[in-house]
Parts: structure tokens; sequence; C-alpha cells
């Protein structure tokens, strides 16, 4: 897999647009790059995860997204190219110390990679990060395939040092999982790096930093004239009707008007802040109507307004606010192609074209659910039943979250990264339930802390439930600080939850292993009764790497199936447990082994002990 994205200059590979951005930096001579693993992002860390050998840059999977801004903005002010990664609400996280590192400037270049995800593939919500760009007062760049991604990269890395200011790129979900062939470039050589001491400059305090931002604005005006000039704003098409698009919009702007074959003039944005105002006042000048093509909010739209303003006020410009594209979910081709037909007048049902119009009509209907044998599965089981009707179970992000569908069904609010702790604070004043809060380990290791100290100093009085399942599972099994080992393989301090809740003042600390059932419930009846802030540790490694792990070794993974004499078809293991392998079919409950990876934990549920290993008794 590592191989894919080496290669000599003018090779050619099939890639994803995050192993493209991977490959990026490595031709822009990165020396270091930070991430929080999240989708849709995940994959450029990983893709540079296995190649750092070969390629000599520093990769590491930060505690969170604030960490992984502030230890590349510490590498780039010594002078080297960094690189920082992350999904939309992973900018959240770092805005803090983005919007103020945009005052003090960089001297390496320095370039944020943000991955957003309209229709909430993998979310929490839809928000459009390129306002943040406006925000921080930084330039930003959005691709619409992966060579442009690659491309636009190193683009942004040479933005970065001219101006020595950091520079986004925004990614959607249709750019960095889809794969295009992809040219290879050649590689740069590595940056000399050295700390040049200027307090005035990097220490902001009020005085300097009225200062700087003066220097922001200035430099701001000059990423204007480079936006003018970007390689990566160009034209398509002929015809007095105008389309100003960018990035995933663009492939379903251009598809649209081919399949539709409708003379249009397309105006591309690659360079989306600052916005070449210039260009866009031309194209307005000689092209009417416009509509303005782009997913979620109408951050082009208000602005080509503004710049029509001075320069075209005739013009009808539409898109997103008088509804010719939704300000929620994907487009299509098909929802384009409606609103083309709504501006010329024309019905659609005169072309041919899908009836297939949003993301959800291709999607498949089968919810996601936790994998078999999965130890959280066990974890809610012991959680749920100890709490019982009357307890609140805030949740978190992470593959447990999953949970709150049916048959466990559990999980009364999720907001971000590490709220569950601070949610459960307010809950415990507010009412007198029980209060079981719930949270993965390495959510925990990115955002809970502060919350927990939050709770020993007020005297909050809930249960908080780690489920330590020792990797970042949900995005693809990358390392923790509790894991022991780094992003690149290496060994390292292990740290450990039940450590750090204790160093915070927790004084009821209990670790248990989720499949040994009769111990995890008394535990967490233990920790309900208890007067203070508790936390259970659920510690069972992830099924999909247990399962690996015996297969390298060659060990038999036992399986379990249903005795038919004792069961009664009461149906407890899958209204109480919902283990995907437990199957109920005609009335009766069976097991499929090609899922069964011999967990045992259905065999402790089960009230009439009508689960047994296979092998144990024919049936």
């Amino acid at each position: 897999m590592s191989n894919i994205i080496l290669g000599n200059p003018g090779e050619k590979r099939f890639l994803m647009g995050n192993e493209a951005i991977a490959r990026g930096a490595i031709e822009a001579g990165v020396q270091v790059a930070t991430t929080y693993p999240g989708t849709p992002s995940s994959e450029i860390a990983d893709t540079l995860a296995e190649v750092v050998e070969k390629t000599g840059v520093y990769m590491e999977y930060s505690t969170n997204e604030i960490v992984a801004v502030e230890t590349a903005a510490g590498a780039s002010i010594c002078g080297a190219r960094a690189m920082v990664s992350m999904k939309h609400v992973g900018l959240n996280v770092a805005s803090d110390a983005l919007v103020t590192l945009a005052y003090v400037g960089v001297r390496g270049g320095f370039v944020l990679v943000c991955c957003d995800d309209p229709y909430c593939w993998s979310s929490q919500n839809e928000q459009d990060n390129r306002y943040y760009a406006l925000l921080a007062n930084i330039p930003c760049l959005e691709p619409s395939k992966p060579q442009e991604a690659k491309d636009m990269l190193l683009n942004a890395f040479q933005i970065s040092e001219k101006l020595e200011l950091p520079v986004m790129m925004r990614l959607v979900t249709r750019v960095s999982h889809i794969r295009a062939p992809v040219i290879l470039g050649s590689l740069a050589d590595k940056r000399k790096t050295e700390h040049v001491r200027n307090p005035k400059r990097f220490v902001m305090v009020p005085a300097n930093a009225r200062c700087r931002h003066l220097v922001l604005l200035e430099k701001m005006g000059q990423a204007k004239e480079i936006s003018e000039q970007s390689k990566f704003n160009s034209m398509y098409g002929r015809g007095k009707f105008g389309v100003i698009t960018g990035g995933a919009s663009f492939n379903y702007a251009m598809e649209a008007l081919n399949m539709l074959n409708m003379d249009a003039s397309v105006l591309k944005l690659g360079f989306i802040n600052p916005l070449p105002e210039k260009t866009i006042s031309d194209f307005l000048r000689k092209h009417a109507p416009i509509l303005v093509v782009e997913e979620l909010e109408p951050f082009l739209e208000l602005q080509v307004k503004a710049v029509a303003k001075d320069w075209a006020p005739k013009v009808k410009i539409h898109g997103v606010l008088e509804g010719f594209t939704p300000r929620h979910g994907e487009l299509s081709t098909r929802i384009v192609a409606e609103a083309l037909c709504r501006i010329k007048g024309k019905p659609l049902k005169d072309y041919r074209i899908s009836k297939v119009s949003h993301a959800e009509e291709l999607s498949p209907r089968r919810p996601p659910s936790l994998c078999p044998g999965c130890p959280h599965m066990a974890s809610i089981y012991a959680i749920k039943v100890a709490g019982g009707p009357k307890a609140i179970y805030p949740t978190d992000i992470g593959c447990y979250t999953l949970a709150y569908q049916p048959p466990q069904s559990i999980g009364d609010i999720v907001i971000c990264m590490g709220s569950s702790a601070g949610i459960s604070c307010g809950m415990s004043v507010a009412v007198d339930n029980p209060i079981i809060s719930i949270v993965g380990d390495s959510t925990f290791f990115h955002a809970s802390i502060p919350g927990v100290i939050n709770a020993v100093y007020n005297k909050h009085r809930f249960v908080y439930a780690v489920l330590d399942n020792l990797t970042t599972a949900m995005t693809n099994f990358q390392p923790h600080p509790g894991t022991g080992v780094t992003g690149i393989g290496e060994i390292t301090k292990r740290i450990l939850i039940e450590d750090i809740a204790e160093a915070c003042g927790v004084e009821f600390v209990k670790v248990v292993d989720p499949f040994d059932l009769k111990s995890a419930l008394s535990t967490v009846r233990e920790a309900i009764k208890h007067d203070g802030p508790s936390v259970v540790v659920f510690r069972r490694i992830c099924a999909v790497l247990e399962i690996e792990e015996k297969r390298r070794k060659g060990e038999e993974v036992p399986k379990y199936q249903v005795d038919r004499e004792k069961c009664n078809n009461c149906m407890a293991c899958i209204k109480l447990l919902g283990c995907p392998p437990l199957v109920a079919s005609g009335g009766q409950v069976s097991i499929d082994e090609a899922l069964c990876v011999g967990c045992g934990v259905c065999a402790q549920v089960c009230p009439l002990g009508a689960i047994i290993k296979v092998g144990d008794k024919k049936v």
C-alpha cells in the first residue's frame, strides 16, 4: 500500500484525493506532518505514516487538533515545512491556535488541509469551513480532483512562504475519497531549520497583537494580488450564460452542462480566499445571468454579489440563497441540472438525465452497526443493565455512538469530541437521575480530561465509562497515547486512562474486562453508589484487531451455536446484546458462524444457557 504514492517524476498513479495530498507533501519537502484522525481526512496521515522511513517525513498522530496545529506551527516557525490535516469539526478544536497563528505568521511553509463532510457521511454536522479562512484571514485554496489537490498543495506552500502566513486547503468527501490518475512530480530538498528569536512578532501580548493585525491585513492584500494570477482560477466553455463554481461543485456543474448540452461559460475558482475580484468582475460584465454552484453555505454567492454591486449591478446572480441549490447535503448532477433548467426556463423532462437526485438515494438503507464481537456491546450491556431505565446516558464521538440504535438504544445526547463529561456535569446539577456517561479511549485523551477535572473540582456526581479498545477504531485503527505505540510504529510510554483519572482527583477508579459481565455489572453498580465522580475503564482490544492477531498466530477462532433443546426463542440475546451474528428467522434464533468471532458474551447474556461453543454438543 505504501508504494502507491512513491515513484519517479512523470510516473502515473491511480490515487485517492487524500493519497494525492500525501504525495504532494512529499514532493513539497514537508518535514513535519501532524494530525488527529477523522474521516474524511484520515488517509492523508495514514498514507504518510507508511512511508516515513523512505521519505524522512516526521509524522505524528497528535492528542487532538489544536495540539496538531501547535506542533506543526512550532516546526514552521523554526523554518521547516509543516502540514496539518483534520476533518472539518477538528478545526473547531484547532481554531484558537490557527486564528492567532495568522497574526504571528510562519517561516517555513505551513498548510492546513481541512476535509469537510457534506451530507454528514461520518460526522455530526455539515459545517462549511471556508468561513474559517475568512475568520482567520488566511489564504484558502480548493481542489476539484486528486491531480489538482497534489499540485495545489505545492502552490499552497509557495504562497505560505511568500506571505509568511498559514494557508488553508479545503477538500470535501468527494475529493478526498475519489480516485483518479495522478502524474507524480519531482521531490523537493528538505529545508535547513533554526530558531531566530523575535518576541515582538511571536509573543501575542495586546501591544504586539495590534501591530501584527495590521501586518496580517497588509499581507492579505498581497494575497489578493496572488489570487488574481492563480493558475487554479480558470475558464471553461462558451456562452453568454455564466456559471461560477469551484472544488467538487465544479465537477457536478460540468457534468450537468454536458448532459444538458447547454452552452455556458464556467469560471472555476480554485483560490477562494481572498477571491480574485477583478477576475470575477470581468466575468460578470460579460455574462448573464449567473448561477453560483457550491455546496452548503453561500460562501461564493455572497461575495460574488458584493463584487457585482460595484461592477455589474444589473446582472442576476442565483444560487443557494434563492434555493437553486440546497444549503444541506451533497450536490448531485441532477440538482445542478434542475437549477440550470430553472434559469433557462426549460423543464428537465425535456432532457435525458438520471432520476437519481440525492446521495441518500444511492446510499445503503442498512444503518452502520458495531462489529461482531465488539467489546463495546458487552460494555454497553453492563452499563444499561446496571443503570436501569431511569439512568441518563450522555455519549460521545466514536464507534460506540452507533449504539444509540436498537437493540442497544443507549445514548441520550451527543455533541462533539469529549463533550460527554461536561454535559454530565451539567445534568448532575439539574436532575437526580443516575448519570452514566460513555466515552472512548482516543476521545478521552483528545478532549475529556478538562471535563473530568471539572467534575472533581465542582463535586459533580456521575459515572464516566471509558470504553478502551486500545485503538482509534472508527477512523482506521490509528494509535493513541494509551496504546504505547506512536503513529510510525515506535514503542513509547503507554499512558493509562486510570492513571490520568486518579491524577485528576477521581477517588473511584476501576478497570474491568467487559467480557466478564458479572464483574462489569457489579463494578458499574458500585460506581453509581459512589458519592462523586467515578471512572470505570472497560478495557478489551478491538474485535477486528484481536481476530487479525489470532489469524497471524494461527490460533483457532472459537464459534458459538444455539442449543435447540434449551432455547425457547425468547430473543433476549438479540434484544439485549444485538451482536450481528445473532439472527432471528422464522421465529427462531441462530448464530451465523461466518460472522461469529467467539467472544462468548451472548452465552453469558442468555438466561437459559442455550448458547454454547461449537463442538461442546451436537445440535
